[in-house]
């Protein structure tokens, strides 16, 4: 199966930074995204890449804080966040799909059933 394996989770301060990266085992995927769930809530979609376009989705609560790319050389999909709060306190998790919909006009949603394959998570904490 398609292997992604996320790293860079730490513990970092509130207004902070922190760069986290996703390795992907394969080359084919056309959605690539990141994800984050707390105990109890449901997993809420941050950031997503299409691999075609190069385009970004971004959900608003993440919106000029979190930037989301590729390293074509590394096959990774990087996650950078700065300005965290206590509210980003949570496992955050990669996800990739082979399937794409740019005909939608959203390549690739902030929509998790949208993604097969996923990541083990790395946790980001925030303390308050």
């Amino acid at each position: 199966r398609v292997q992604l394996v996320e790293s860079g989770g730490d513990s970092v301060q509130a207004g902070g930074a922190l760069r986290l990266s996703c390795r992907l085992s394969n080359y084919d995927s056309r959605c690539m995204g990141w994800f984050r769930q707390s105990p109890g809530k449901e997993r809420e979609g941050l950031a997503t890449f299409a691999r075609d376009k190069g385009s970004t989705v971004y959900a608003d609560s993440v919106k000029g804080r979190f930037t989301i790319s590729r390293d074509a050389v590394r096959n990774t999909i990087d996650l950078q966040m700065t300005n965290l709060h206590p509210e980003d306190t949570a496992i955050y998790y990669c996800a990739s799909d082979l399937r794409t919909n740019c005909r939608t006009g959203t390549c690739c949603p902030l929509t998790k059933n949208v993604y097969k394959f996923w990541g083990q998570g790395t946790q980001v904490t925030v303390p308050s």
